[in-house]
């Protein structure tokens, strides 16, 4: 068996710069090289100011940086001295082409596989790390054939990673299961073994799962179709509890007490976010749809229907709530990362809720605490977003420094993001300097406990799920706000009048 010595992981994003990252420390007798064409992102993790926010990454990549752990450029020059190559690379839904909005484009993939055969001699074992399509090792493996060297010899693995962001440290230093899917043949089979030897350093072996390559791409796609299925499913039942006078919270708590249930992902919110649910959902409705299974790909297919609809649905009622009008109105949003604890915004929630707020003309105030001024406007300035008028979004959104600017004088205040500061924040200032009526939408029920305080103070609460204030009649959402989807093919321009 094949002693891993140095690793190369091709992308410094948020799967290979973390999961390189501990490995690195976990062992100290491997050499680990992340490289990247993204030269600014590299020399970003070779700083003190890291690319990306995860709670302990900053002392993982300190304690063994320049010593087993490096970052670069040199792409070529880390693939020819690796025994052991990650493809930790995007893959983005494709929004063109045949399978677009759902299928998974996988150029990156490509890419990464000719980069490796040219640049690589001897042997070599090449792991898909990224999010693929069940048989992408399959292309990878075409590629390699078909480019061969005499002294080259290429292994094919998948090993997927199970990383939640705000806690992908813990993830990666105490995982619940390491899966590797290889070939079954000899060499498949040494492969294999060679890379659980590199989890072995910390990771019981119990915990290590060896499939083949199939299996290992599929189960990836399906863990995250499950854990996304489960959030709407206690989305759809909010829906149902606002119209009844039920509480979610209680229904989920007596629910997850059912051992066969459990209590995981039965948070009510506005929606699912991050860069693999709905990526990854879309990729098996798509994989469904190709392989003649049409009940199947329908039936996956409302896992992300039920999540647009509870977006557009809180939408509504902010709109509802504020006299059916928000034209002008100063709405302040808190939150823009699609959870707390990260600063990634990949498919957040906010960024549909700040989308339909902008189309009825409202004027948000946004502010989170780990993502910069620059992504908030790069990702409302998207075209699906912006209706092809950037200045629309420089006219509407104003980018605060801290919460209570963004609340100064606003009639309604939007939790998007669960952060736990939002908890402690002092409601009486900000009761004080709001217009009246004052309204507090909180969409990740992160407020439950101040209810009655903050009616006190003298705000109309409404929440996910719950019906706060009882005098009012029972929410019906508005069908006026259409479906949308940031995967959805772009909307001509509007060709503009020219002004006289």
């Amino acid at each position: 068996m094949i002693k891993i010595k140095k690793i190369c992981c091709i992308g410094a994003g948020y799967v290979g710069g973390p999961t390189c990252s501990v490995i690195a420390q976990m062992c100290p007798d491997i050499q680990v090289t992340v490289v990247d064409v993204n030269s600014t992102r590299i020399n970003a993790w070779n700083s003190n100011r890291l690319p990306i926010y995860e709670p302990g990454l900053q002392e993982v990549v300190e304690s063994c940086r320049g010593k087993n752990l490096f970052f670069s450029s040199d792409i070529d020059a880390a693939i020819r001295e690796a025994d052991l190559v990650f493809i930790s690379v995007n893959t983005p839904t494709k929004t063109f082409g045949m399978g677009k909005g759902r299928a998974a484009d996988l150029k990156y993939i490509e890419s990464c596989a000719r980069r490796i055969v040219d640049a690589s001699e001897g042997y070599k074992i090449v792991t898909e790390k990224s999010t693929v399509p069940v048989r992408a090792a399959e292309s990878i493996r075409r590629i390699f054939d078909s480019n061969t060297k005499p002294n080259l010899s290429l292994q094919v693995l998948s090993n997927p990673e199970f990383l939640a962001e705000g806690t992908a440290v813990q993830n990666l230093k105490d995982p619940d299961r390491v899966l590797i899917g290889g070939d079954e043949t000899p060499e498949g089979q040494n492969a294999v073994r060679a890379l659980c030897a590199v989890y072995e350093h910390w990771v019981p072996k119990e915990k290590i799962l060896t499939t083949n390559t199939w299996s290992s791409e599929l189960s990836k796609l399906a863990a995250n179709a499950f854990l996304a299925q489960r959030i709407s499913s206690i989305n759809s039942i909010s829906a149902l509890c606002e119209a009844t006078g039920a509480d979610v919270e209680e229904v989920a708590k007596a629910i997850g007490m059912d051992q066969r249930i459990g209590d995981k992902f039965l948070k009510a919110s506005v929606g699912f976010g991050g860069s693999c649910f709905q990526k990854d959902v879309l990729n098996l409705v798509y994989l469904c749809e190709a392989l003649n299974l049409p009940d199947v790909a329908r039936y996956w297919q409302q896992v992300i229907d039920m999540n647009d609809y509870q977006r557009r649905r809180f939408s509504s009622r902010i709109i509802d709530c504020l006299f059916n009008t928000v034209t002008d109105k100063k709405i302040a949003i808190l939150g823009f990362a699609f959870k707390k604890d990260t600063g990634d915004t990949r498919e957040s929630s906010s960024i549909y809720i700040s989308k339909y707020l902008m189309d009825e003309g409202a004027k948000l105030h946004i502010f989170d605490p780990k993502v910069p001024r620059e992504q908030i406007f790069l990702d409302l300035s998207h075209p699906s977003i912006s209706e092809h008028d950037p200045e629309r979004v420089s006219h509407l959104v104003t980018v605060c420094s801290d919460p209570y600017e963004a609340c100064n004088r606003a009639h309604a205040l939007v939790i998007c993001t669960e952060w736990d500061m939002f908890k402690d924040l002092d409601y009486e200032r900000i009761y004080k300097t709001m217009l009246k009526p004052a309204f507090i939408f909180d969409g990740r029920r992160v407020l439950d406990n101040l209810h009655t305080k903050l009616q006190n103070i003298g705000f109309q609460v409404e929440t996910i799920g719950k019906k706060v204030v009882t005098k009012r009649f029972p929410f019906t959402a508005a069908a006026d706000i259409p479906k949308f989807s940031l995967q959805d093919p772009l909307p001509s321009p509007v060709q503009k009048k020219p002004k006289i």
